[in-house]
């Protein structure tokens, strides 16, 4: 057990997959369902960005605070690379501080804690050096990022899951893009090719050395801890489609299933069914969910209906409050 855990220990009751697999519970058998928000911090902003300062860190304690009175008993944190990495085999020990730090604050507020790593989501403060790495270097950076993560962690009651890396993707770039980034919104990239493809092997087969060899470099040194990757549901466009990310053999070294999806009306009933594309004997969270574009009606009825198979949500929340959001704080106005 790390000297994180020892300080924290029975804070929070550690969670796991139940011994069916069909769904989470704590150690004494209480079913656990997440239920929260993904949080960058202030809309357009990265709480990393100033989460070393007095104000930007008092900036995240009162968030938390305000997420848990919202309901929330989890909050998914995306880890930047470039803030935890100082070169391809060197993460930066201050960074991990400060992740000791946040690991108390959620165990305080009685928060778990979804950390998704390896973002890149500012391209402008991506490090040349981890661009220029061929793939199998890039692979063992990230990695190393994990175990150095991992090891921090290890043992901490309020870490409900490693989430490896957000909307992974096996495509070659097209002429002018980005060669590892895609997924542009709003400044930010929320999309990454963790290759180009391999010469010889299926997507799956590239999906399940990359997962294999993460969550080999996890498991050095926290054995316990849940581990996912937050996929874009591409059965919820082409209902043949199959999970990369969630065919045998990668799926095979994580514990549950993590999707992404915000409803439409007009496609609500196809939705509704691809979940079932995601069901395969794990729990299944949706990771983000939002009425981005439908209104909050059919987003209630995807979370009513899609409750027979939906183990937990996972919303977003800004950094304001939402009679703030409703007095004019971006994303701004009334939903639809």
């Amino acid at each position: 057990v790390s000297s994180a855990a020892e300080s924290d220990a029975e804070a929070l009751p550690r969670v796991r997959v139940s011994a069916d697999g069909a769904r989470f519970e704590t150690r004494d058998g209480e079913r656990f369902v997440p239920w929260g928000f993904n949080y960058l911090g202030e809309f357009e902003r990265l709480a990393e960005d100033d989460w070393q300062t007095a104000e930007g860190w008092a900036r995240v304690e009162e968030d938390f605070r305000e997420m848990r009175a919202l309901g929330a008993n989890l909050v998914r944190w995306h880890l930047q690379f470039e803030t935890f990495m100082a070169a391809p085999d060197r993460p930066d020990a201050e960074a991990l501080r400060r992740l000791k730090k946040l690991l108390g604050l959620a165990r305080s507020t009685g928060l778990y804690l979804d950390l998704t790593g390896l973002n890149c989501f500012r391209r402008d403060r991506v490090p040349d050096w981890y661009d220029a790495l061929p793939e199998a270097d890039r692979w063992r950076a990230q990695a190393r990022f994990w175990s150095a993560v991992a090891e921090t962690c290890a043992g901490h009651p309020a870490v409900f899951c490693y989430d490896l890396i957000n909307e992974p993707v096996i495509t070659k770039p097209k002429e002018g893009e980005h060669p590892w980034l895609a997924g542009e919104l709003g400044g930010f990239y929320f999309v990454q090719r963790i290759s180009h493809g391999r010469e010889g092997e299926s997507r799956e087969q590239v999906a399940e050395a990359w997962v294999n060899q993460l969550v080999g470099a996890i498991r050095e040194h926290d054995r316990e801890t849940l581990v996912t990757v937050g996929v874009i549901p591409w059965a919820f466009v082409w209902p043949k489609a199959k999970p990369v990310f969630y065919s045998p053999g990668a799926a095979e070294h994580l514990d549950f299933v993590s999707i992404h999806c915000y409803p439409q009306a007009d496609s609500l009933e196809k939705e509704i069914a691809a979940l079932a594309t995601y069901d395969i004997g794990k729990p299944l969270v949706v990771e983000e969910i939002f009425p981005m574009k439908c209104t909050v009606e059919v987003l209630d009825e995807f979370i009513e209906r899609g409750g027979e198979r939906v183990d937990g949500w996972i919303s977003h929340y800004f950094g304001h409050t939402p009679e703030e959001h409703l007095a004019g704080k971006e994303p701004a106005g009334e939903l639809s």
